[in-house]
């Protein structure tokens, strides 16, 4: 499948203790093309984390920070916290950033305040209550590819067919001059 999006991402979780979820989130973002993945201050092995049957850690870069502080991201990368907090800008009013980073926080906890404080954004999935980390971070994977990427619109009804896209026309060159005017 071609890349459906323009930028990058990449996805991460803090705090974690439990390698089933560690394995899942990292094995979504494998899925949906993340260009890396992290843990800060996290209590497990990743050798643990069986659920990552597409062995993520081989294809895609892995950050293990042992703090917020040690965190190092790329130049304009946005750091983009994914919690329930009432402040927070629900994930479907959410433009997501062509370079950024998501951060979940842990299994019954909350990212913690060092990290809010460290975030750009933080958004929230507009749910009646806490769902899975994993599940979590593979709804923010989603809708980030529906909202960059490039899909045909949905058709009116359930029985219509999506209108296909048009071929993408590219303009003219910057900065060069057209043959007539050479």
């Amino acid at each position: 499948m071609a890349d459906l999006t323009r930028g990058y991402f990449g996805i991460g979780v803090e705090g974690i203790s439990k390698p089933m979820n560690v394995g899942n989130l990292f094995r979504s973002a494998h899925a949906f093309g993340a260009s890396f993945v992290f843990t800060v201050d996290a209590g497990l092995r990743l050798s643990d984390a069986k659920s990552d049957t597409s062995r993520t850690h081989d294809s895609v870069p892995y950050y293990d920070w042992s703090n917020v502080a040690a965190m190092a991201l790329p130049d304009r990368c946005t750091l983009v916290g994914v919690e329930l907090l009432d402040e927070a800008v629900d994930l479907p009013s959410f433009r997501h950033p062509r370079g950024a980073a998501y951060v979940l926080g842990r299994e019954r906890g909350s990212l913690s305040k060092a990290m809010v404080e460290k975030c750009d954004f933080v958004v929230r999935i507009p749910t009646r209550f806490c769902i899975n980390v994993a599940t979590a971070g593979a709804i923010v994977m989603y809708d980030r590819m529906l909202s960059l990427g490039r899909f045909a619109e949905r058709p009116v009804t359930p029985h219509g067919r999506p209108t296909p896209l048009p071929e993408h026309i590219f303009g003219p060159a910057k900065g060069l001059r057209s043959r007539q005017s050479a």
